[in-house]
């Protein structure tokens, strides 16, 4: 399993704020414990400020911004969740596009709670089944996904979890589809 993700670039894209704290650690420690390098890509330069539900937690160090790379530079993306992250996440041109674009590119992508709403703006997800926090089903169906209620769900390549409670399953699949590489039923939708 250490070397599972060796060489291995991830991104982890997220806002400036409203990250559920566990929700980036946990499969952050995932890809860095299978040997792949993740990076943490936001909105802007410095530090994101991540969440315990809705208590402030720790800050983390931006390793790069949105605008200076692109999919070509990864293996892979997760999307974090929290509330506000990927509201905001899914304003913002530039990120909605990166995020996009792993799609047509085949990659993996993984994505937990409420970050699917980023890749709703990136119209990515018709034809898709795939899981999220509840309250985003309407959102999600309405976008053409089909939405079931499963602990985790993988779709050629992309894997979608409900909650903080899901990350055990969800950290083993998104390190499976990460060493899998690309999928070519990934663009379908894309």
């Amino acid at each position: 399993m250490a070397d599972t993700l060796k060489g291995l670039r991830v991104a982890f894209l997220v806002a400036p704020e409203g990250i559920e704290q566990v929700e980036l650690t946990e499969p952050w420690k995932a890809v860095e414990e299978a040997g792949g390098q993740p990076e943490l890509v936001s909105t802007a330069p410095g530090s994101v400020q991540a969440f315990n539900h809705l208590d402030k937690a720790d800050t983390f160090t931006v390793d790069k911004v949105v605008t200076e790379v692109s999919p070509d530079d990864y293996d892979a993306l997760v999307l974090p969740g929290g509330v506000a992250n990927p509201d905001y996440l899914r304003t913002i041109p530039n990120a909605v596009r990166f995020a996009g674009e792993f799609f047509s590119q085949q990659k993996p992508v993984a994505a937990i709670c409420h970050a699917p709403w980023t890749l709703i703006e990136a119209d990515v997800l018709r034809g898709r089944r795939m899981t999220s926090w509840p309250s985003l089903q309407t959102d999600l169906r309405n976008a053409g996904a089909e939405w079931v209620d499963e602990e985790v769900v993988v779709d050629s390549g992309f894997v979608t979890s409900r909650n903080p409670d899901d990350l055990p399953a969800f950290t083993a699949k998104l390190v499976e589809e990460i060493a899998e590489g690309k999928h070519r039923a990934q663009a379908r939708s894309a």
